[in-house]
């Protein structure tokens, strides 16, 4: 077993919701158009899948849009147990081009994150797969919770071992792209001569964040707690610390907030280009608002290491963790959230 663990204002195409029983407003943004295409061409591959099943495996794919199957992921690979969804080894190669089609018409284009990424993930719990059952890349799950269109609600849910994808979309606009969890163990290895690393991007960016700070700041940003796994993992949605801790980026120069910036970029990364430069955009205008911290070590080398960044909408926690498979070696765990747009803002929790 691996570790445990509105009124709506549209920012950029992304709503943030003060009630989720709230009427929307259409989004007003330049990115709008480009956003759409976006979501059409997700809903194109989700329809072109669903072509491919039979009324049986349609009834696994199509579910309602409800806070209990939403909330339904986990970082374990316990399989159906926790969470919904059509498991990948039950589909045939011709249905699993098509599901992975979906998953890569909705992340970003990047490398080493969105859809790369999230291919690394799989391709890593094949890894420890050959060391120890129960893993696997056939053993994540797909589902969408209501029908996929573009004037509806409804989400894209994926995931499996050490993986979270949660992508919500209403009236053509991708309104919410966390939370994302995503984990990595073995952290590297090596196949037919490429080295894989798929969390590399975060983890050094992070590092790069804490190493542009001085002494004082590494005092000031440093925690009291230890920290075991992320706070904010599966079933801790809506948990979020009621007063920010660690250093204020008000305090840094604009270098040093750049270096902030950049490290929440990876895991926004996750959703398409265009709503994931929105994003950055929005979370830019609130770095004076955001704070950063660390436990442990600033290195993030050893169990317990851990940081932070903390703003009026953007939440990112990294965590080093002991191997569970691989013991020689640390692993991580990640997770993305947004105080207004986990789940699109559509529960209240």
């Amino acid at each position: 077993m691996a570790c445990a663990a509105g009124t709506a204002l549209v920012l950029g195409g992304i709503y943030a919701h003060a009630e989720a029983a709230s009427p929307r407003t259409a989004p007003v943004s330049s990115t709008t158009t480009a956003a759409t295409a976006s979501v059409s061409s997700v809903v194109d591959a989700a329809n072109a899948f669903l072509a491919t099943l039979s009324t049986d495996q349609k009834s696994k794919v199509l579910l309602g849009l409800t806070k209990a199957n939403a909330t339904a992921w986990s970082n374990l690979p316990c399989g159906s147990s926790c969470r919904v969804g059509i498991q990948f080894s039950t589909l045939s190669s011709t249905q699993l081009a098509a599901a992975k089609a979906v998953v890569q018409a909705a992340t970003g284009t990047g490398s080493g994150t969105g859809y790369d990424q999230v291919s690394q993930i799989l391709a890593a719990d094949d890894v420890l797969g050959q060391s120890s059952g129960g893993y696997g890349s056939g053993n994540y799950y797909l589902a969408f919770l209501g029908t996929p269109s573009t004037s509806g609600t409804w989400q894209l849910h994926f995931g499996g071992h050490h993986l979270a994808v949660n992508l919500t979309y209403a009236d053509g606009q991708l309104e919410g792209t966390t939370p994302y969890f995503v984990g990595v163990e073995p952290s590297s290895w090596t196949s037919n001569g490429t080295t894989y690393a798929p969390l590399k991007g975060m983890r050094d960016g992070m590092l790069a964040m804490l190493g542009g700070l001085s002494s004082t700041q590494l005092t000031q940003a440093k925690l009291s707690q230890s920290f075991s796994d992320v706070l904010l993992g599966p079933g801790k949605d809506g948990a979020f610390p009621t007063t920010k801790q660690g250093l204020a980026v008000s305090q840094l120069t604009s270098a040093q907030k750049q270096l902030v910036l950049a490290a929440v970029a990876p895991w926004v990364k996750v959703a398409d280009d265009t709503t994931a430069a929105s994003l950055l955009a929005t979370y830019e205008s609130e770095l004076d608002q955001t704070y950063i911290s660390y436990s442990g070590n600033s290195t993030l080398t050893a169990q317990g290491d851990y940081v932070r960044i903390d703003g009026p909408g953007v939440w990112v926690e990294f965590v080093c963790q002991n191997g569970v498979i691989y013991r020689n070696q640390i692993h991580y765990h990640t997770v993305y959230r947004d105080h207004t747009r986990d789940y699109g803002g559509e529960f209240s929790f």
